[in-house]
């Protein structure tokens, strides 16, 4: 299926309970939305990335941590963020901002390895694009929601708590 038809689909009004082969109620929308944002947070704010994650501060995970929040349960390793306009991503703009950013980071990501510790990850010679494209996708997100930006991350048991997760 196409972006293309994915639109006209949903312009008819029909409702699919998969997206590709992932069922849509594994997990609602906003939790979605919650992971994405915390994971472009993260991945946009060169201080945290100082103060906790090179610092070795527990609770908030690593950069590959934040990378896999970002796709795993979206699966926007696999496929545009446009898929999602409607539920997870408010217009085509937002969308296609967290796909700048989801493109960036993954780049990064391959190049230098998954379990690549931070510091060779804020040491590419791409990562100020990637954090760029990050933050621009986060503020848009943010303000969307009514939320401020620049307030600090949450820790990974801060979004689990409001997104009725489970610790891990």
């Amino acid at each position: 299926m196409t972006v293309q038809d994915s639109e006209k689909s949903s312009r008819r009004g029909r409702r699919s309970t998969t997206m590709g082969a992932m069922p849509l109620n594994d997990m609602p929308w906003w939790r979605w939305r919650s992971n994405v944002r915390s994971a472009l947070h993260m991945l946009s704010d060169p201080a945290f990335q100082q103060e906790t994650w090179l610092a070795g501060v527990p609770g908030y995970g690593d950069v590959t941590d934040a990378v896999y929040r970002l796709v795993e349960d979206t699966w926007l390793d696999n496929w545009s963020a446009e898929k999602y306009v409607g539920t997870i991503f408010r217009d085509a703009q937002e969308a296609s901002l967290v796909d700048v950013a989801v493109l960036r980071v993954l780049r990064i990501m391959h190049q230098v390895g998954a379990d690549a510790p931070v510091a060779t990850y804020m040491g590419h010679h791409s990562w100020p694009e990637a954090v760029r494209a990050a933050r621009e996708a986060h503020v848009r997100m943010a303000v969307a929601d009514g939320d401020d930006p620049d307030a600090p991350p949450y820790s990974l048991e801060q979004l689990a708590i409001m997104t009725r997760g489970l610790v891990a």
